[in-house]
């Protein structure tokens, strides 16, 4: 879970975007979306070999 600390005097938008980059970071958001529907196996695997395609892209450059 993600939390932050308020210091006073600190506004109600600061705290918030804090709160925003704080989630956004974590990976907490597309975490839920990836999970909100069921991902056959196959879909899984090729999820998952699209992403060590790019892994591999980006660390040959």
């Amino acid at each position: 879970m993600s939390d932050i600390l308020l210091n006073p005097g600190d506004s109600f938008e600061l705290a918030l975007k804090r709160f925003n980059r704080k989630v956004q970071n974590a990976g907490i958001l597309s975490e839920a979306r990836r999970r909100s529907h069921y991902e056959t196996p196959q879909a899984r695997l090729k999820r998952k070999a699209a992403m060590a395609q790019r892994r591999r892209k980006r660390r040959s450059q």
